[in-house]
Order: structure tokens, then sequence, then C-alpha cells
């Protein structure tokens, strides 16, 4: 069966004026426009072609791929605004077609909007809506604090970034979680920082509790490698200049650091924090035992 909205592995058993007839392998039929062809396949050939259905929902098939599939989440411009809906670029001949009723706010011509691809019931067009909590839902999550997810960013408001979780929940990135600029339709790993009552679902860009400490430690540790074993912070530097170095909290870096020197790893010194060599490690053990010895002096 010819599926629509899906890349259908498909054999031509006519070559014609209008284009190429397919079949599966029950006969179906889809045409395969003159105008869609790119390099003209012989009859018997098999082609990989994505299906779709036109305005008279009669099938058409492209060999180019579009950027989503169906049932999908996805970033698009819009190409065109007509009293009907809006047009979405996704890279076939025929745009995607928003209609006005699942337009969330009314689109405008040259901006990106993260829409949901699906077939329609009733007239059996693939269509996109940025409705997209029709297509969410945090009633049944299998979702647990600390857990890895992937997230799409999808709007920003006044606290924060909207998002979508492994395609299937909702949830939100407050602002000042965020060390970094965020974007609509951008894809990243994130964790799952807390998990409401009322279902609401938090989500961090960094590791949750004690492992975004270790993680923080380890993206410190690479940057005084790189960097000739020296950094130009320390905890009192400033929270921005943290945040536009290293895409984390002064919270966490001063954290971080703490581990770091607790574990010898690091020297803080007035003008920032230094890599420790094997030898500066002995020296600074040893000065640790000195004081150990002048504080059972004293004590005695």
């Amino acid at each position: 069966m010819i599926e629509i909205g899906k890349v259908n592995a498909l054999t031509v058993i006519r070559d014609t004026d209008v284009g190429l007839f397919l079949a599966d392998m029950d006969g179906n039929e889809v045409l395969l426009p003159s105008s869609h062809i790119q390099s003209r396949a012989k009859v018997k050939e098999k082609l990989d072609v994505f299906v779709y259905s036109d305005s008279e929902s009669r099938l058409i098939a492209t060999t180019r791929k579009p950027i989503a599939h169906l049932n999908s989440f996805v970033c698009l411009r819009v190409n065109a605004v007509t009293d009907n809906g809006a047009f979405m670029e996704w890279g076939i001949e025929k745009d995607l077609f928003i209609p006005g009723s699942e337009q969330k706010f009314v689109m405008e011509e040259g901006q990106y909007y993260v829409v949901r691809v699906y077939l329609d019931d009733v007239s059996k067009r693939i269509v996109g809506s940025s409705k997209l909590d029709k297509f969410v839902s945090n009633e049944e999550m299998l979702l647990e604090k600390g857990q890895e997810v992937e997230v799409m960013i999808t709007e920003e408001s006044q606290l924060g970034y909207s998002c979508i979780i492994n395609d299937l929940y909702k949830g939100l990135i407050y602002h000042n979680d965020v060390y970094q600029t965020l974007f609509v339709g951008e894809e990243m790993i994130a964790y799952v920082q807390h998990i409401r009552e009322d279902k609401l679902v938090d989500i961090s860009l960094q590791k949750v509790g004690f492992q975004k400490v270790l993680s923080a430690t380890e993206i410190i540790l690479e940057y005084l490698r790189d960097n000739g074993g020296f950094l130009n912070l320390h905890d009192k530097s400033s929270p921005d200049d943290i945040t536009e170095k290293f895409s984390m909290s002064k919270a966490t870096f001063k954290k971080s650091i703490g581990v770091l020197y607790r574990h010898r790893k690091i020297l803080i010194k007035p003008d920032g924090v230094y890599l420790v060599t094997e030898e500066e490690v002995t020296d600074v053990d040893l000065a640790d035992d000195s004081g150990d010895d002048a504080d059972s002096a004293d004590d005695k």
C-alpha cells in the first residue's frame, strides 16, 4: 500500500508525457510528474519517492525528500500567507500548508515557526499546525528527575523557553537557568530538573544536582589543559564573565573549582586558576602536612 507522507519504494510501470507512473506490489499507482523528474528512470526501475496529495486529493510522488516526515515537529520558514492560511518551505515542490484554524498566532511571511506535520483526516492532505499542545500530553509521562532527554525549543515567554520533550511531552526552561543563546526550533540534549504535582516539567540544560558540578569540572579542566594551564577567572569574578566563557552559573563555577581544589587539581590565586602539575601536588601535600604538624604543636 502506498503511504502518504512517507518514502515509498515503487516501480516505474509507464512513461508518459505527463510523467512516470509508479506502482507498489499491489498495483496501486501514483504519478511522478515530469516537472519533478531530475533524471528520467526506465520502466521496471525501482525508485524511492516521497508521496503526498495535491489540492484535488490526487497522489503525487517526488524524488526530493522533505525536511520532516509525517507526525513530526519541525521549524520552518513561511514562504507566503493567504486568507486561507500560510505556506511553509519544507524541501519539496509543494509547500506545507498551515490552515488559518491551525495557527496558534497569525503567521507572518519570512518568519520561522515550529509546527507539527500531520495528515488531515478529511482532506487526506499533509498539513501543519502550530497549535502544538494538541500533539503532546503530560498525563502519562515516563520521565524521571535527572533523566537525559531530547528537547526542541518552541517558544519564548516571560518565564522562559517552552520546549517539546522527546517528541511526546511539553516542558519549560526558566530564563534564570539559561546561560547561552537559544533559538526557536533549536534541538539539544537536556535534563529533567523537576516534575511538578500538576505534571509540568522543568527542564535544565545542565545535569541536575551534583552531576551538574561534575560535568562543569570536566569543562573547566579541559579549558585549562587547552590553554596553558591558566584560567583568568576565580571565585570573585563577575557572573557575566563566567557565563560568557562557560555557559554556567557562578554558583556552579564556584562549586566546581572547589571540587577541583579539594582534589589537588588546581591552585586558586588572585589572578586566576592554575592547573596543578605533579610536582606542585607534592608541594601542596607537604605544605598541608607541615600545617597539620604546626596545628598539633599549637594544641600542645
